[in-house]
């Protein structure tokens, strides 16, 4: 085998065990928890907005950025619930470039991958203790999942990763909302299995046990664009898509059905500021047709303290080094006008 295998990582018990959370931040965590479902449930009418930057690089301005969310939200409480972006695990489309906190707990130095583990659970408990925040990840690693699994408000599964068996049996078995991506191919048919197979309960393999899953009911869909054969990108947020979608969830028996829309990837073609554009023309469909407000649960927006992005080395600070985010101030601006149009 043509792999060094260069340390035995702790389980996941023992990181938990070592960087607990205390009761009184599991019960917030439970709180938001059942809030969100209800969200997709239709028990409660409040916009989801899973909101941040591409990739979490480093603690202090993620952790600025989510303080400065936290005042927003107290003034759109009785209409947005917002999830901010913790995203710690970055697929890479040919391997190559930063793989996220959990690879590299700092962007220049070399990997460390028992180190990342112990900086992505505490920059996440560190969001609830000091904002009172639960947050959201990306499931790059399935078996992973446990590390963060008492933490976490929301999962996503990338356009990569949906069609994978393991990511979809995983899904199932999670007490959280999971969304399942298009593939960067834009077949629906794939993504809606996916929700398919994570809303079913399964036998599997899952970090050398046998497991049984229940079923996710929370598993739901996520629109990002596709990209065609000549590697151009398309969207498919349009009210015609929506409209396409609510068929196939009534075609079909799916609990909970909803999707939340990605705003930038394929359906803004990574130009960033369209992020604005999007939401409103959503919200707009939402307002002439019924069927697509009560299937649209949110967007995911990729925003950070300042505009666009940068490479690795530069430190501008709170400026992504992955895909391009809105800065603070349109960020700020654009939810307060969410809120007014609700």
């Amino acid at each position: 085998m043509e792999m060094e295998f260069t340390r035995k990582l702790p389980v996941p018990a023992q990181i938990k065990n070592k960087y607990a959370l205390n009761k009184e931040y599991s019960n917030i965590v439970a709180e938001h928890e059942k809030e969100i479902k209800d969200i997709f449930a239709g028990k409660i009418n409040k916009l989801l907005l899973i909101i941040g930057p591409c990739s979490a690089d480093r603690e202090d301005s993620v952790l600025e950025y989510i303080t400065r969310l936290r005042e927003v939200q107290e003034k759109v409480k009785d209409k947005i619930f917002i999830i901010p972006r913790i995203y710690t695990n970055k697929p890479r489309t040919t391997g190559e470039g930063y793989k996220g906190m959990l690879h590299q707990p700092n962007p220049e130095a070399a990997p460390d991958m028992l180190n990342g583990l112990i900086a992505i659970r505490k920059l996440h408990i560190k969001a609830i203790t000091e904002t009172g925040f639960t947050c959201a990840d990306e499931m790059l690693y399935p078996e992973n999942h446990r590390y963060l699994s008492d933490l976490l408000a929301y999962v996503a599964v990338g356009a990569r990763s949906v069609e994978d068996q393991l990511h979809r049996l995983t899904a199932s078995g999670l007490g959280i909302p999971v969304g399942m991506k298009n593939p960067t191919s834009g077949d629906l048919s794939v993504m809606m299995n996916a929700v398919h197979a994570a809303q079913s309960s399964h036998t599997f393999i899952y970090r050398g046990w046998e497991v049984h899953s229940k079923g996710n009911d929370y598993a739901h869909a996520i629109l990002r664009g596709y990209v065609n054969e000549y590697g151009q990108s398309y969207p498919n947020y349009h009210y015609e898509d929506l409209i396409r979608l609510t068929e196939i969830y009534n075609k079909n028996q799916y609990k909970n059905p909803g999707v939340i829309i990605d705003t930038n990837h394929s359906n803004s073609g990574k130009q960033y500021l369209e992020q604005v554009r999007i939401c409103k023309e959503v919200l707009h469909s939402c307002r002439h047709n019924n069927d697509i407000k009560n299937l649209v649960k949110g967007f995911m927006i990729e925003s950070y303290l300042e505009d666009g992005c940068q490479k690795v080395g530069e430190n501008t600070y709170g400026q992504s080094i992955t895909d391009p985010c809105l800065g603070w101030e349109k960020t700020e601006k654009l939810i307060f006008d969410m809120a007014n149009i609700l």
